[in-house]
């Protein structure tokens, strides 16, 4: 399944890669894409939505939807 998720205060590449750590705490084999000028985050991935979003959430991160 493909996620497109907004995470507003996602603001360099270390906040992409605090993202995507946490998305691979959940799915290990996720594919995550991240634009830090949109605030958009792509995600490849068989988890379930809430659980991605939970542990983005658990990083510090606010995740709305696209």
């Amino acid at each position: 399944m493909k996620l497109h998720l907004k995470v507003p205060n996602m603001a360099c590449s270390a906040c992409v890669e605090s993202i995507t750590k946490a998305v691979k705490t959940v799915d290990p084999a996720a594919i995550v894409q991240a634009d830090t000028k949109t605030k958009l985050v792509q995600i490849e991935t068989q988890a379930a939505e809430v659980a991605i979003t939970e542990a983005i959430t658990a990083a510090g991160y606010t995740v709305t939807g696209d």
